[in-house]
Formats: structure tokens, sequence, C-alpha cells
């Protein structure tokens, strides 16, 4: 059974930070083919990775009015890009200001630069998952989808890969239940498929990721 891998950067990034594990391409390339299950006799075809370069810019803070010099390589997207099987998506980060860390503030506390955190907004990657699916789909190139998303955007092109004939598999990552896959979701997938981190990424490892500085 042929097999490709869709998978959304964005949502793989943020629930294995959760974990605290270290963002690199070989746990993307780990956690990849840990999706495909061989005793199902899948033959993968190709991973396509769906994410955005980091941004680049300076803008100023939101207290002292200082410039951030936000500074950023895309040498890991073009590392994962010449892994085998893998072909890489790019959408693009729009700015979308400061956000506090907190909400509400401690009260009484005078506001200060490190109660921020840039806001960025991933752009694109949700079409590119969509068409990617529809193409696919019309070709008939596989016989199943996998898909690692939570995006209910997704949803119009599952339904249109169901009614063409493919199969598609949505999987779950490992996370609390209160931000597991949701039934709106699933309901638009054949089967849920369950998978772990890669055990050389487990939290805990050499390779998580180091506690963050105070």
């Amino acid at each position: 059974m042929k097999v490709v891998l869709l998978i959304d950067g964005g949502h793989l990034r943020a629930v294995s930070g959760k974990a605290r594990i270290e963002y690199t391409p070989d746990f993307i390339e780990a956690f990849a083919h840990s999706c495909i299950d061989l005793g199902e006799h899948e033959k993968l075809l190709r991973i396509l990775y769906y994410d955005c370069p980091r941004y680049r810019g300076k803008k100023s803070k939101p207290i002292s009015g200082e410039m951030h010099n936000f500074q950023a390589t895309d040498t890991w997207l073009e590392d994962i890009a010449v892994k085998n099987y893998f072909a890489v998506r790019r959408g693009t980060l729009a700015w979308r200001g400061w956000q506090l860390k907190k909400d509400p503030p401690v009260t009484g506390k005078a506001l200060s630069d490190a109660d921020f955190r840039p806001n960025f907004e991933q752009k694109g990657v949700d079409m590119r998952i969509g068409l990617d699916i529809a193409s696919i789909s019309a070709e008939k190139s596989v016989d199943r989808i996998i898909l690692v998303s939570a995006d209910t955007d997704m949803i119009p092109a599952m339904k249109h890969a169901r009614k063409s004939g493919m199969q598609v598999v949505g999987v779950q990552l490992p996370m609390p239940p209160s931000i597991a896959l949701t039934k709106h979701f699933l309901a638009h997938t054949d089967f849920r498929r369950s998978v772990g981190w890669p055990a050389e990424f487990q939290p805990g490892s050499a390779n998580a990721a180091p506690d963050e500085p105070c």
C-alpha cells in the first residue's frame, strides 16, 4: 500500500515544544518515519513538510522602544529538503506585533519588554496542504494520505480525498486530552493513528530541549 505523509510543521513544533524536545531536522526525520506502519504494509512514496522560514527584520520593543533585530537562517529547511523522501513546501511568517506572556499581568507591577513575546502568524501553509491533498487525490498516486495536523481548515480537502477513493489517516501526537484531535477533525478521517516520540528524542534524553533561562 503506497502512502504519502503530510506534516504541518507549525503543529508538530508546537506539540513537541510542550514536551521540551529540541526541534531539529533529525527529530523531524525520525518522527516522520515513525508515522509509517510497516505492519500495515505501508510503502512510503514521499514526505511533504510544510513550514515557514523564521522571521527576519527589525521591530521596536513594546515598552522601551528599543529596536530588536530578528535574525534567522533558512539552513534548517534546506537540511530537511535534502533528506530522503522529503519535499519542503514553504509558507510565510507574518508579524502580528507583541503579545503579553501572561494575561492579565500582575497588578501594580510596571510592564517591561520582558513581559511580552513576539506574535507571528503562519500564512499559506494550510492552502498548500489543501492543494497538495487535492492534487494527490486527482492523480491517485497513493492509496493512503497520512496527515500530521489538527487544523480544521484541512477538512474540505480531506473530504475531497475520501470522495476520490483515498484513505485519510489523522495522526494523534502525544499531548494532553484537552488538545487532542477534535471529533470534528476525526469525522473526516478513516482512522486515527497514535504516534509517540522517537526513542532517541524522548523528554529527558540527550536530545531533549534544554531548560529555558529565567
